[in-house]
């Protein structure tokens, strides 16, 4: 199925939000355990990555996600996508321990570069549960990923008068990007790929350890490891919701409905589907007070 477009509606934040939170919960589970207290970490709050706040604080996890671009991070902050905004690492840290001491379900947003955040995770030994990457790697020298040590405006900048400087801070940041991530995997992070060229980039364009002796990827793309074999293969993924009338009551009729009918499904579902189905009538549950109804 197509996760963007539909003949009568666009999928809006409501289907993006709803797959990304079956992602994180199913990542959890590749580590054999709920996501309360946990921590996800990535990057990205732009149109389509802004989800990833969203779904962690629904699936119960502290979600750390890095972005670069001011706008784009004051944006989601005043949506309320993400619940709080740092730009200083020395006091985003603290808050962190704060929120895996007291089992928080929060989003955060670093206001800056995630390249950072990854290798002060690593200096100061959090523990990091579950990390991806949203950052636009398809687009690697355009705008879509910047280099480290400087601000966005000095990118932009660089991109406009030296593309060539540019490109190589590119490329070095992409190899301490990996290393840090290695490092994390190392001490025992799930690190997944979410579909946006980063192991892609970071084996074609930096050469960075992101291989296997064999010459695959060390790390696996989310379809891959967790919703083709967890959720597409029997059936299950991200779902459109559209109540053609409009009418607010027959929107909250239809969720009645459809959770009713999930939780009979659940009375006698086999054990391999029973968390799938939990966690949709989790979704319809929440969709409202999370403020997902879009039209």
């Amino acid at each position: 199925g197509q996760m963007t477009a539909g003949s009568y509606m666009y999928i809006g934040p409501q289907g993006i939000v709803h797959g990304t939170t079956i992602t994180v919960l199913n990542a959890g589970r590749m580590k054999g355990e709920g996501l309360k207290g946990k921590l996800f970490v990535t990057s990205g709050l732009g149109g389509m990555s802004g989800a990833q706040a969203k779904a962690a604080v629904i699936a119960g996890a502290i979600g750390v996600i890095a972005e670069v671009n001011p706008t784009a991070a004051q944006k989601r902050h005043e949506q309320g996508w993400v619940d709080e905004i740092f730009d200083d690492l020395a006091l985003l840290i603290p808050r962190i321990q704060a929120a895996q001491a007291n089992q928080e379900a929060v989003s955060i947003a670093f206001q800056g570069n995630i390249v950072d955040l990854w290798e002060r995770l690593v200096a100061d030994n959090i523990t990091v549960d579950l990390g991806s990457d949203q950052t636009s790697l398809h687009n690697p020298y355009s705008g879509g990923y910047y280099p480290t040590g400087m601000t966005f405006e000095t990118g932009e900048r660089m991109i406009a008068e030296n593309p060539a400087e540019f490109k190589r801070e590119i490329q070095a940041t992409l190899r301490r990007h990996v290393n840090a991530i290695n490092t994390m995997t190392e001490r025992g992070m799930y690190f997944f790929d979410y579909g946006n060229a980063f192991l892609k980039a970071a084996r074609d364009e930096a050469q960075a350890d992101i291989l296997k002796p064999d010459g695959s990827f060390k790390y696996p793309s989310y379809v891959e490891d967790i919703m083709g074999p967890m959720c597409f293969d029997y059936g299950f993924g991200p779902f459109r919701w559209v109540c053609t009338s409009g009418d607010p009551k027959d929107l909250a009729m239809t969720d009645q409905i459809a959770a009713t009918v999930l939780e009979e499904l659940l009375q006698n579902a086999p054990d391999e589907i029973k968390l799938q189905l939990s966690d949709n009538l989790h979704w319809i549950k929440t969709a409202e007070e999370n403020q997902l109804v879009v039209g």
